[in-house]
Parts: structure tokens; C-alpha cells; sequence
């Protein structure tokens, strides 16, 4: 066991706070990390405040974590000392159920593995990336190729593959009328992802404020969804919308966006149910689906496809003593549009 640098949340309704943490020894499938850059996600505020149900706290959150192996168990053969590597939202799953074979990890049928907040293969919670360091089955380990600056790779671990993925498995790209819903973390991500796969972009927001960005980021068009003319002048458009929003949305008012076959996927994940018209559905065969994140294998491919495509996230860099107002800021909407934490500062 070593004993690691880390801030954590004591309990729902207590800051973070500087502790230190235990790590397992490494065995021989897996690699020890030191963390270089760990990512702010929406999701880690929703769990260390139980909005998500209870936690075991004290919670170390994070799973958007780039470093370098500084050791590697004995049966390990991908992944060398002094390689950069990241770790996403997950350390482990059963490995034999038909989705695991299938190279969909995240969709275990035992429950896969989360990277925090999770339980270990030795019965202990699993930490995440507000630390100094981590300890992972190899088998969950990704590549950051060259070409993506490691602090802007670390939110492609959460929200560059729970955009890519959707966007590929629903065929984004030439030809395609594609929609995002919300310019956040997550919405600046799918338009930089589904613009470097040549679909033709659009920008659904609540307003106009984020308009300029949006159209840097790489969208053709940008529309107010206050406005109700929106929900008229483009109907039946597009070919798949990805909803990014952790809010609640008039899913019937969305899907009248869609064309004959078009597909409303929901990423963010807002608290409460969601109703539709069945009508929304059946009058154009529309289809209203879920995703969240990908298995091992295609978070690998979206980070070969960022580096090729020069795609990293739009990061503030920030220090740990930091994290308690970065996430205030989160929740004011205060961020262009993820933060990093320098893992440095956790010593």
C-alpha cells in the first residue's frame, strides 16, 4: 500500500478537503499512474453532494485523469513506465458477460467498475482523480497519443467519449443534420467532434450568449431555443440531436425537430423523469434513445480520432486548493468550458 495526496468530500453537504488516501500495491496486471491533470466533471458535483443517492464518504471524485506510468505490474505489455495515460469514468468490470465481450464495458451486466465511489476488487471503495496518484487494471488504461495537449485530454475522458460515442454509433458525418442541445462541457465537445466528422452542425441553446463560441467551435448554425419560432422554422431537420443539458427539456417539442427517422439522444442525465407524446414517435418513426460514455476499446478510438483532428477540451487550469469555487462556478454556468486541475497542487 502507498499513501497518496488527495482532496475529498468528508459528506454531502461539506467542501473538499485535503486528506491523504491509500493505494493498493500494484499487482501483476496492473499500472501505478502519477496523476498530471484530473478534469472537473458535472457528475462528480452531483455524487459528492448525494444528488445521485448516498455515497461512501469520505469520496475522493474524479475520473478524467491524464499521467504517466511510473510502474507496471509483471503482465502488463501495452502500457510502459513513463507512458502518458488516462483513465476514464470506470477501473473494472466482470469481463466475460456478452456486453463486456462485445467491447461495451460500460454496460457490464454485473455492473461495471466506477472509477470513485465504485467497489474494488479487494472490497475497498474506489478513489478517484483528485489525487496524486491511482492504481488501474491495465485492461482500463488508455493511450493519449501525441498531438493533444495532456491537460485539454483530460475531459476527453468523460465528456469527449460521451459524445463521441453516440455520434458515432448514430452515424454522424457528410450529409448528416446534426444537433446539439446546450453549449457546456459536454455541447462544446459534441461540436467539435461531430464538425471534425463533416456532419453539418447546429447549435440548440437557450439564448444567443454562447453564439460566437459556438461557431468557433465549429457549428454552421446556432438557434435559441427561448425564441418559439426555433421550434418552427426547423422542424423535421435533423438526422440526430445529442441533448448534452442536465435540465428538463420538452422532449415532444425536440422530437418534432427530427426528420423520418431521426434520433433524440439523451447524454446528460437531469434529475427528474422525463414524458413524451408517443405521437412524437410513431407519426415519423423518431426514435428517443440514452447513451452514456464507451467501452475501453472506442475511448481509445476517440482519442486517436482528437489527436488526428487536433481536438482537446476548452480548459480553465486551475489549482486543488481551487476545486470548492470551481465547482460553485460550475453550477453558475462560470466556465468556458471545462476545468483541469494541476494534480501537482494536491501535494
Amino acid at each position: 500500500m502507498m499513501r497518496v495526496h488527495a482532496y475529498a468530500a468528508p459528506a454531502a453537504a461539506e467542501p473538499l478537503t485535503p486528506t491523504m488516501i491509500e493505494r493498493r500495491d500494484v499487482g501483476p496486471g496492473d499500472v501505478l499512474i502519477e496523476i498530471e491533470y484530473a478534469g472537473i466533471c458535472h457528475s462528480d458535483i452531483h455524487t459528492v453532494k448525494g444528488e445521485w443517492g448516498p455515497q461512501p464518504y469520505p469520496l475522493v471524485p474524479g475520473h478524467e485523469i491524464v499521467g504517466s506510468v511510473t510502474e507496471s505490474g509483471a503482465a502488463v505489455t501495452r502500457h510502459r513506465v513513463g507512458d502518458r495515460v488516462g483513465v476514464g469514468c470506470m477501473v473494472d468490470s466482470c469481463g466475460e458477460c456478452v456486453n463486456c465481450r462485445n467491447g461495451d464495458e460500460q454496460y457490464c451486466l454485473d455492473g461495471m467498475v466506477s472509477t470513485y465511489g465504485g467497489l474494488d476488487r479487494d472490497g475497498t471503495v474506489t478513489q478517484g482523480g483528485y489525487s496524486t496518484h491511482v492504481v488501474v487494471d491495465a485492461g482500463f488504461v488508455v493511450s493519449v497519443p501525441e498531438g493533444i495537449d495532456p491537460a485539454a485530454a483530460a475531459p476527453l475522458l468523460c465528456a469527449g467519449i460521451t459524445t463521441y460515442s453516440p455520434l458515432r454509433h448514430w452515424a454522424a458525418g457528410p450529409g448528416r443534420k446534426v444537433a446539439v442541445v446546450g453549449l457546456g462541457g459536454l455541447g462544446h465537445m459534441a461540436v467539435k467532434i461531430a464538425h471534425a466528422m463533416e456532419a453539418e452542425v447546429t447549435v440548440l441553446s437557450q439564448s444567443l450568449k454562447k453564439q460566437e463560441d459556438g461557431l468557433r467551435l465549429g457549428a454552421d448554425h446556432y438557434h435559441a431555443t427561448s425564441d418559439p419560432d426555433t421550434f418552427e422554422r426547423l422542424a423535421g431537420r435533423f438526422d440526430l440531436i445529442v441533448n448534452t443539458v442536465s435540465a428538463a427539456i420538452d422532449v415532444d417539442a425536440y422530437l418534432g425537430l427530427l426528420a423520418v427517422d431521426g434520433t433524440l439522444v439523451n447524454v446528460g442525465a437531469p434529475p427528474e423523469p422525463l414524458s413524451l407524446n408517443v405521437f412524437s414517435l410513431i407519426n415519423a418513426r423518431r426514435s428517443y434513445a440514452g447513451s452514456v460514455i464507451g467501452g475501453i476499446a472506442e475511448t481509445q478510438e476517440m482519442l486517436d480520432f482528437c489527436a488526428e483532428h487536433r481536438i482537446g477540451a476548452d480548459i480553465e487550469l486551475i489549482s486543488a486548493e481551487q476545486i470548492n469555487e470551481a465547482y460553485e462556478r460550475v453550477l453558475a454556468s462560470d466556465v468556458r468550458y471545462r476545468f483541469v486541475i494541476d494534480a501537482a497542487t494536491f501535494r
